[in-house]
């Protein structure tokens, strides 16, 4: 078995490949042009990795790992293990790195291979396809989104600055008959042309958001983990498939709280010597679009469930509303866990959601 340590960049990869006494075999830097990485490694899998054998290779995440990962395993990679770099070194370069990366791999080979984790390092797990596609569909469906109502608080702005706002035909905006006033309205020159390239963006943003939606209503029907998220209160399809697909495989996280910990709503600690309590605010650790959806689907939590509600008041005499709206989140996240471990829905699992 051999251990390779990559350290990539957009234009080169820097590798490091050990054997199993750790002696280091090639050290080199590498283009990413796609025939010149392709040759690299049809040699080294052609003069180094011979009679059967296969190699390991370690990598620090990135947000464009995905190709690589992808042509590691064309060429007989048994497995691809994702880091995430803790701490900022006083003397670093790409060299150091890939042999570090090497290093600490090949000296924690055991733990790696069987799964288990090395104290001090984090491993990124690899989501599945499914996953991964669903993860850039709700991003993109949360920025359209944010862009339509970036675009919806421009207008207004434009109103409130000729005092008209008093005159929208609806309480509520954008509706048909707010946007065909908009049309006639008569404004200074240069306003009006803004208005006109606004809502031409407006329709364009709607347009995107409606169809953004559609595609993810086509795909929620084919996650069961989104189809059981989608019976607790006030959430949506675009909501199941986000949270759901965040998770990923509900299996490697042990207990409800390792969740909780993995969206970052729990409290960070410095304990040390006497003083055991030291907690501070949650960590923010992991994904903020989560945290963000999980705190929408409180705030419907907290509405159409009564015992929940209750629950709710008690912390909020004790510490406030704001710790008290964090921890109904952190309680509806190892309730996700329950559903998504013990294959049952929120109904079933509403006696874990305020029973602590």
């Amino acid at each position: 078995m051999f251990y390779l340590g990559i350290d990539q960049h957009a234009r080169q990869i820097t590798i490091s490949l050990r054997d199993e006494s750790g002696d280091v075999l090639q050290a080199r830097q590498v283009s990413t042009r796609p025939e010149k990485i392709q040759a690299f490694f049809a040699k080294l899998t052609r003069e180094r990795i011979r009679g059967g054998e296969s190699f390991i290779a370690v990598v620090e995440v990135c947000g464009f790992n995905d190709w690589l990962i992808r042509m590691l395993q064309d060429y007989r990679c048994h497995k691809v293990i994702l880091i995430q770099p803790e701490e900022r070194k006083k003397r670093k370069t790409d060299r150091r790195d890939a042999a570090a990366l090497s290093e600490l791999f090949w000296v924690n080979r055991d733990h790696f291979l069987a799964g288990k984790p090395v104290r001090g390092l984090r491993q990124v797990d690899i989501a599945r396809q499914t996953d991964q596609e669903n993860r850039r569909l709700t991003t993109l469906r949360k920025e359209a989104s944010q862009a339509r109502t970036r675009i919806i608080n421009k207008i207004k702005h434009m109103l409130r600055r000729h005092n008209l706002q008093w005159d929208i035909p609806t309480k509520t905006f954008p509706t048909q008959r707010a946007i065909a006033w908009l049309k006639q309205l008569v404004l200074p020159e240069m306003d009006r042309l803004e208005m006109n390239y606004l809502l031409v963006d407006l329709e364009q943003a709607e347009q995107r958001v409606q169809e953004l939606e559609k595609v993810i209503t086509e795909r929620w029907g084919h996650s069961e983990d989104a189809q059981l998220l989608r019976s607790m209160p006030g959430v949506s399809y675009f909501t199941a498939t986000s949270l759901a697909c965040r998770v990923g495989r509900v299996e490697r996280f042990p207990r409800a709280c390792c969740l909780a910990n993995y969206w970052g709503l729990t409290p960070g600690c410095r304990n040390s010597g006497g003083n055991n309590q030291r907690l501070g605010r949650i960590t923010r650790a992991g994904s903020n679009i989560a945290r963000w959806l999980l705190a929408q689907v409180a705030h419907q939590a907290l509405r159409k469930d009564a015992r929940l509600r209750e629950w709710y008041k008690r912390i909020r005499r004790r510490r406030g509303s704001t710790i008290a709206r964090v921890a109904v989140m952190r309680k509806l996240a190892t309730v996700i866990w329950q559903m998504l471990s013990k294959r049952q829905t929120y109904a079933e699992c509403r006696a874990i959601a305020v029973g602590c």
